[in-house]
């Protein structure tokens, strides 16, 4: 597995928006033009995330999607708000190459081995938002980061590569838009104590170009997903140009 380089983009009532741990959410700016900025970077990939859909029950996106994917000609996942297997199709149909599961199937984990086996792994991803409780245990948690589910990060990444998916996005929720730096610990503890036989992105607090870089030379097969380093303009289009 290759490392690559996906652009994240957290979208509340048709916004981009951004904050810091999942909280306080501050508008960036407009979609369409964010997707087409990161088109012109050259990122592998958009991950494209309805920070609030889960919370209240819905699916906005999907005319969105369309008008994003006639502009821009890399994969692009779908992340929030999925309930269903006619959600994914809705998904797909509307120009996704990916969907995102997480509060749905933390509530019903056999979704996921219906979505994969519907719809093909390659098109299912489990998106995962996690925190550090102890040097031993972090949790994970659903609805944008707000709702504890009582279940262990390790436990459920063994559980959703059982079921099947594609790949798995992990979002620190304490780096999240912190630009302190990828969640290192994290990633060191994902890897001693589980087997990954899925692509791995990271998300959550990339700084700067040498963030992915060194995350590169301790984890090479780790991917990355950045967003508020590319908001920010932290990190030059130059940087990903000559990759």
């Amino acid at each position: 597995m290759i490392q690559r380089i996906i652009g994240r983009i957290d979208i509340k009532n048709e916004f981009v928006i951004k904050g810091i741990n999942f909280e306080g959410l501050r508008k960036i700016g407009d979609p369409i033009e964010i997707a087409q900025k990161f088109y012109e970077y050259k990122l592998d990939e958009i991950f494209i995330y309805d920070a609030v859909a889960s919370l209240y029950g819905r699916n906005s996106l999907f005319e969105l999607i369309k008008k994003i994917t006639k502009e821009i000609f890399i994969p692009v996942c779908l992340s929030g708000g999925i309930r269903s297997l006619k959600d994914i199709e809705r998904a797909l149909l509307s120009g996704a190459d990916k969907v995102g599961l997480n509060s749905a199937i933390v509530k019903n984990p056999k979704l996921l081995k219906k979505a994969s086996k519907v719809f093909g792994l390659s098109n299912i991803v489990a998106t995962i938002e996690a925190k550090k409780k102890t040097d031993t245990y972090w949790e994970i948690y659903i609805n944008n980061g707000r709702d504890q589910t009582g279940i262990s990060l390790i436990d459920w990444i063994n559980k959703v590569q059982d079921y099947g998916c594609g790949e798995i996005i992990l979002s620190s929720i304490d780096r999240d838009g912190t630009l302190k730096g990828f969640d290192l610990d994290l990633i060191n503890f994902v890897s001693k104590r589980s087997k990954i036989n899925v692509p791995l992105i990271l998300s959550g607090g990339c700084s700067n170009y040498n963030d992915i870089i060194n995350l590169k030379k301790k984890h090479k097969s780790v991917s990355c997903a950045i967003a508020s380093a590319l908001h920010y303009n932290k990190i030059n289009k130059k940087d990903f140009l000559k990759r």
